[in-house]
């Protein structure tokens, strides 16, 4: 099968989507599918190996350009190469302009706007490459707020057309109102278009058919799925001494990886912290801290930060950076407990699904897709959201029930490699990309029947 998946690139950030697309990409490349995957606006990074193609629509840079400056939409395509190099596009990635959606606001609708709006030029340039490669057998848009595409590529290649939906709602929604209504109804305009629609949890697909309007005929879902390769380690907890759980370096670490933001809630398990640490029966401890921190949340850590001190805990804080593939595992696999307490309903929680795969029992808040991760591998506890006192005697009871650590440990290992490997996510993406594909055949075989018998 030949598929053509577009995916969109987060500069210099490793993006949870980016990591699955890529991941899913390369599954299929594996099992012999010929997979075009084609970044838009910038290139994809990822901590495993990249199979993007170089070649770049929508350039992050051209996009701006088109948009703050009428002259840009007429410049020659040649020129345009200059700033859609992948160099122009890395080197400008290193900036620190905020890519929240206040400010992301009027680009986003023209966007939307597709042949209608200020990138008119990139939505031809994507087109005419289209039209000079052999045509896929099914093409694959990368989430909604790309579906202003839909159609025209529908209307150049005629082949099934899919689109995942992984966590925008979120971007949207913090759309100042005018625009977030207008956003959302040219999405919908363009639903007729899309053949089916690929969700990364159960939770997000239920939402989703509502929030956008989507028919649940058309709606599927497609588990996240991670490669573990390089998570085959031994048991979190091999050991036990006097019924309580203990670390390998017998410090009690609570671990956080995630985007650094606030709407990850690191604030919300600082305050579960303090909480622990006032308690007489709390153990020596750590909370460790690791994930992409984007320029405009720099003032956010530095908050936490200053708070741990005032608590007098600034010595048992530690935020570890951005991490690759090699550091994070490592990272995973020192700590004894996991959380990323998110203060919105999460869609997909990939990191959860990592810690987990490194025997780590994790504590999340009962929202999102974390409810039914846990509820189908049983490795860890669902407590309050934004609650920090509940999340504190979660992680509290994980410490003190060494039998209940152990279960979650192995559970959570065993339950990921049932229900969310990268295979197992491949093997279901086919399974949707495949349906779609026969159902054209039959109708153009159908069609050719009718032609033979009125011929």
């Amino acid at each position: 099968m030949k598929i053509l998946y577009l995916t969109a690139g987060a500069a210099n950030m490793y993006c949870g989507s980016c990591l699955r697309d890529n991941a899913l990409a390369a599954e299929l490349m594996a099992r012999k599918h010929d997979v075009l995957l084609v970044p838009l606006y910038t290139p994809t990074l990822t901590d495993e190996k990249n199979v993007s193609q170089d070649r770049i629509f929508f350039g992050g840079i051209s996009v701006y350009l088109q948009q703050r400056v009428p002259l840009f939409r007429k410049t020659p395509w040649l020129l345009d190469r200059l700033w859609d190099s992948k160099f122009a596009l890395k080197l400008a990635s290193r900036s620190s302009i905020p890519v929240d959606p206040v400010s992301l606001a009027d680009l986003t609708i023209s966007m939307l706007k597709g042949e209608h709006g200020h990138q008119r030029k990139e939505l031809e340039k994507l087109i005419h490459w289209l039209e000079t490669e052999t045509a896929p057998d099914v093409v694959n848009l990368h989430d909604s707020m790309l579906l202003a595409l839909a159609r025209p590529i529908k209307e150049a290649l005629s082949v099934p057309l899919v689109c995942t939906l992984q966590g925008e709602d979120f971007f949207l929604d913090g759309l100042p109102e005018a625009h977030r209504r207008e956003a959302i109804e040219l999405i919908r305009e363009n639903i007729e278009f899309v053949d089916a629609f690929i969700a990364v949890s159960e939770y997000y697909a239920d939402f989703m058919c509502e929030y956008l309007g989507i028919p649940e005929e058309k709606m599927h879902v497609v588990p996240l799925g991670i490669n573990l390769d390089g998570y085959e380690a031994e048991l979190q907890y091999p050991e036990r001494r006097g019924g309580v759980s203990r670390s390998r370096s017998d410090v009690f670490t609570i671990g956080y990886f995630a985007r650094v933001a606030p709407e990850k809630g690191l604030h919300v398990l600082c305050e579960a912290y303090e909480h622990l640490r006032k308690r007489n029966d709390f153990p020596r401890s750590r909370l460790e801290v690791a994930g992409y921190l984007a320029p405009e949340h720099r003032s956010y850590l530095r908050g936490i930060e200053q708070r741990m001190k005032k608590s007098g805990l600034a010595d048992e804080f530690q935020y570890r950076g951005a991490l690759d593939r090699e550091g994070k595992i490592a990272f995973l696999r020192g700590l004894d407990v996991f959380s990323v307490p998110t203060t919105f309903n999460e869609s997909k929680g990939m990191s959860l699904i990592e810690a987990m795969a490194s025997g780590v029992p994790v504590v999340q808040p009962r929202r999102g897709s974390f409810s039914e991760m846990i509820e189908k591998t049983e490795g860890g506890l669902l407590v309050e959201p934004d609650d920090p006192t509940s999340l504190a005697e979660g992680i509290l009871s994980v410490w003190k029930d060494a039998a209940l650590a152990e279960e979650f440990s192995r559970k959570g290992r065993e339950g990921v490699r049932m229900h969310y490997t990268v295979a197992r996510m491949a093997d279901r993406a086919l399974e949707v990309y495949g349906s779609l594909v026969e159902a054209k055949a039959e109708i153009e075989m159908g069609a050719d029947q009718v032609m033979a018998e009125c011929g």
